[in-house]
């Protein structure tokens, strides 16, 4: 079982960029597809990005398309969320999430998941 540590969330302006950490444990982390989802006040979690085992796939939601980059770095068993441009509806908890079910960066279908207990994330206007 891998354990997971988000950071990097706070206050930001319109316009502005955060960059989102998620530190693993536990297990090797190229085992693991591995992505974020987010989770605004009162809607349901939804994907932001995915990325390969070895970083050479990557899949975006619509609305992180140009403006967010997700990266990892297995040596350091850590998952980045670089997020530019970010807007007031971006607002949410972050959530990284660990997937040994699959080979694919698209959004995981397995109910089989590892997560960490989220960053919050505010885009004031």
């Amino acid at each position: 079982q891998v354990q997971l540590v988000e950071s990097g969330g706070g206050l930001v302006q319109a316009g502005g960029s955060l960059r989102l950490s998620c530190a693993a444990s536990g297990r090797t982390l190229s085992t693991y597809v591995m992505g974020w989802f987010r989770q605004a006040p009162g809607e349901e979690r939804e994907f932001v990005a995915g990325i390969s085992r070895f970083g050479r796939n990557t899949n975006y939601a619509d609305s992180a398309k140009g403006r967010f980059t997700i990266s990892r770095d297995n040596g350091k068993s850590t998952l980045y969320l670089q997020m530019n441009g970010l807007k007031p509806e971006d607002t949410a908890v972050y959530y990284c999430y660990a997937n040994s079910d699959s080979y694919s960066s698209a959004p995981p279908r397995s109910a089989n998941l590892s997560w960490g207990q989220g960053t919050q994330v505010t885009v004031t206007s």
